[in-house]
């Protein structure tokens, strides 16, 4: 059943952008990039390897918060190199592949398999804080003192869950979901955190913007945008974003991203400019993860010469 869902979801996703793509084929087919567009392309996948080095030496932060002293570099490498697997069946090779490279570094099995685990929810605690903050128009038609109440009153709450009181609990569970689909031996302690994981969820920030900044450059090479804009641009990015990352089904979030993106900024933008947009924004990040695994491939040959 969990392989039939995921094959509905996938399927889904990829039929509502298929039918997108057919009712806007012809204007999609008008948008022309120019010599200064590709050049912001260009920018925009740089920024994007950026996201994903930065998002590596974030992983580094989680491993010295669980006391474990690593080489930056060569984790990153890892990082970088494991990255592309994601869009393997499964969506969780990635993990896999960090969570052997930490223990052949000498790293306990509870704390790898804690680290892989605590990444991507902190980065998923990051995109809902981030859209709590910049989503609000997709939600509200105008602002008040009560909405904005609200919005800090569920940033609040969701700051407070990932105290390490709540976020143990929360862990253990996914440890053990983790640890079920990679294969690994269980483990009689599981890890746990001891203080508040802010230095790590601050990275993670980092880490969203610097995607986001990649996608709205992307938006910027095929349509005019001013800066009032930006704000809604990365609500519906950071939404989309989360939601590729949780929904089962869509390794690397492929066509759930795209359907998100689409149906929440068609209503602001032309269709054809936000559909050629995010397939020009799919290419770049495969594009800059496989620049980003060839070159920590590469960097780490050079360092045994």
């Amino acid at each position: 059943m969990k392989q039939i869902l995921r094959w509905l979801i996938f399927g889904g996703t990829l039929f509502f952008v298929a039918k997108v793509f057919k009712d806007n084929w012809q204007d999609v087919g008008k948008i022309n990039i120019d010599a200064p567009g590709w050049a912001i392309l260009v920018i925009a996948s740089g920024v994007t390897l950026l996201a994903h080095t930065w998002a590596g030496w974030v992983w580094t932060w989680v491993l010295k918060e669980l006391n474990q002293q690593v080489p930056t570099s060569y984790f990153i490498q890892v990082y970088l190199k494991t990255n592309i697997a994601k869009y393997l069946p499964g969506n969780i090779w990635h993990h896999y592949g960090r969570i052997v490279a930490a223990k052949e570094a000498k790293i306990p099995t509870a704390v790898a398999t804690l680290s892989v685990v605590l990444e991507p929810l902190l980065m998923a605690v990051a995109a809902l804080i981030m859209i709590l903050i910049f989503a609000g128009k997709l939600v509200f038609s105008s602002f008040n003192i009560w909405v904005q109440i609200l919005q800090i009153f569920c940033v609040i709450v969701v700051l407070c869950l990932i105290h390490p009181w709540f976020l143990n609990r929360i862990l253990s569970f996914l440890q053990k979901i983790k640890i079920k689909k990679s294969s690994q031996p269980s483990v009689s302690t599981p890890a746990n955190i001891h203080r508040y994981p802010l230095k790590p969820l601050m990275g993670e920030f980092g880490f969203l913007v610097l995607r986001g900044i990649g996608f709205i450059l992307t938006i910027f090479t095929v349509s005019p945008l001013n800066i009032s804009q930006v704000p809604l641009l990365l609500g519906a990015f950071s939404l989309a974003w989360l939601l590729g990352l949780v929904i089962p089904g869509a390794p690397g979030g492929i066509g759930v991203f795209e359907a998100t993106a689409i149906s929440l900024l068609q209503y602001h933008f032309p269709t054809a400019v936000i559909l050629g947009a995010v397939a020009l924004y799919r290419l770049i990040s495969i594009f800059a993860e496989a620049i980003g695994a060839t070159l920590a491939w590469c960097d780490e040959r050079l360092e045994r010469l």
